[in-house]
């Protein structure tokens, strides 16, 4: 939107207006906006609007006219609500809160590049957290970044992450899908960003009871004995879900083991001794089995649902491609 001091009302655009499906308050007809260049635009209403400013919501009268910007702030919501423009800074306050303006006649760059600060090898099928280098921008603080052009032809990958470049290094995370290592050399473009003009916290309330009974009401084919199971154990670990669509997911640490070849993991330790007891041969003829039993791998079928379960560490990624053949246990594919 537009802070405009010279603006003596708010005004939002028409088709915007359109899309907020509110009934405008009656206006006399034949009014006309008299623009800066001495044009004239059709005003054709007013709105009750809630105009978002910073974190804050502001409950205001607006005129609906032909105008070329999506909204203009003009002098009525700034005295209004009591905001102080301050020119030197590029900023708007309000109750302590800084809200940054951009002057119309600056030009930002749309994306800006992020540089290896030192040479990094990434291995083959992994991913590595990398610290990368740039200019500090004077207009804005916070970016999002992304690949860049240069390097995502190469099979490489950039995670979008929302950075803060007043720091002396950005952590750029890059993950290398090819079969062969790839080297970042010192100063190579490793990413790109996009300017982050605001953030807004949103605070919402989640309740942790109607997602389950949502997961259990869609769960026809259980028994109520696994109903009941299963609801004991979505409530237990209900803070590793996401509660609705506006939630990212909550985490705790969570402790997961997977003990099948313990026994022998135990024989490798350091300062252990070496011991074959009869846990370590049941280990060994279990292993042993799962890995002869037929058919451990086999040619996929069209016609069946692909199933893919991942997995990822510091040291790498994991995937594995499998199908469900008549109801029967999962395959393997090749």
């Amino acid at each position: 939107m537009l802070v405009d001091t010279g603006a003596n009302v708010t005004l939002l655009r028409t088709d915007i207006a359109q899309k907020l499906n509110q009934q405008f308050i009656y206006t006399a007809p034949n009014i006309f906006l008299k623009t800066a260049t001495g044009e004239k635009a059709n005003i054709h209403g007013k709105l009750d609007a809630s105009v978002e400013c910073g974190s804050r919501r502001f409950q205001n009268k607006v005129y609906v006219a032909d105008i070329t910007d999506p909204c203009i702030l003009g002098l009525d919501f700034l005295r209004e609500f009591n905001f102080t423009v301050d020119l030197e800074r590029n900023e708007i306050r309000i109750g302590g809160e800084e809200i940054p303006l951009f002057s119309a006649n600056i030009e930002f760059p749309k994306l800006c590049s992020v540089f290896a600060k030192e040479k990094t090898v990434i291995p083959a099928r992994s991913e590595c957290l990398i610290r990368g280098v740039t200019k500090i921008s004077e207009h804005f603080r916070y970016a999002v970044t992304n690949s860049p052009n240069q390097i995502s032809e190469k099979g490489v990958l950039v995670a979008a992450t929302l950075v803060d470049l007043k720091k002396k290094t950005i952590p750029v995370r890059i993950l290398n899908m090819s079969n062969k290592p790839k080297i970042m050399n010192k100063g190579a473009i490793i990413a790109s960003y996009e300017p982050v003009v605001d953030i807004v916290a949103c605070t919402q309330e989640f309740s942790g009871e109607q997602p389950i009974q949502s997961i259990l009401k869609n769960l026809e084919a259980l028994t109520e004995d696994q109903r009941t199971a299963l609801q004991k154990l979505l409530q237990e670990f209900r803070n590793l879900f996401s509660t609705s669509d506006a939630d990212v997911g909550h985490c705790n640490v969570t402790q997961h083991k997977i003990n099948t070849a313990r026994p022998l993991h135990k024989l490798t330790e350091a300062k252990s001794n070496f011991n074959w007891t009869e846990d370590c041969q049941k280990c060994f003829n279990s292993l042993k089995q799962a890995l002869t039993t037929s058919p451990v791998l086999t040619s996929p079928r069209t016609d069946e649902d692909f199933i893919l379960d991942t997995d990822a560490s510091n040291e790498g990624i994991g995937t594995v491609l499998s199908q469900k053949i008549r109801n029967e246990e999962c395959h393997r594919l090749l």
